[in-house]
């Protein structure tokens, strides 16, 4: 197992999750779980986790929801999308920040502190999680710098609880 502490887990209520699942909506653009679904909550080290089952799919760091990688892959979102070209990939898969002369296409509606995730160019297979540091239109303008701060990657200690 990783090093990831994971405490407190308690299961949500149907109220809960129902609210939980129309804000995950509303930002991904795709129905994740719904009220029948056994969804718990449980605290990390870095931030609250969301189980669905014994699969870590989501995760809530300053009161803010958003899916984890494997999330991305099980429920496939349309909405806040970020694409790199592959030059970018293994720096994104080994936990670097997403630097602006990477990105190749970003979805307009993001804003400045949204949570994002990372997909590469030619799959559009999900790499990373991350909060934007720029607005839709300002990253895909390339513009040199830190574009995009990671917070959950492929390889790393939440993708390989999860394992």
């Amino acid at each position: 197992m990783a090093d990831i502490r994971i405490r407190k887990r308690k299961r949500m209520r149907e109220k809960e999750i129902k609210v939980l699942s129309s804000e995950l909506e509303g930002l991904l653009g795709v129905p994740v779980f719904t009220e029948k679904d056994t969804v718990d909550i449980a605290e990390s080290t870095d931030f609250d986790l969301l189980f669905v089952g014994s699969d870590i799919i989501g995760l809530i760091k300053e009161g803010k929801p958003f899916l984890t990688v494997r999330g991305i892959i099980k429920y496939k979102p349309i909405k806040r999308y970020v694409t790199v070209d592959m030059g970018a990939v293994p720096f994104i898969t080994n936990g670097a920040d997403c630097m602006g002369p990477g990105i190749v296409e970003a979805d307009k509606t993001i804003a400045v502190g949204d949570f994002v995730w990372i997909r590469d160019e030619k799959n559009k297979v999900p790499l990373a999680i991350g909060i934007s540091e720029r607005s839709g239109e300002e990253l895909s303008q390339k513009r040199s710098g830190k574009a995009i701060k990671t917070i959950h990657n492929v390889g790393d200690k939440l993708w390989k609880t999860g394992e």
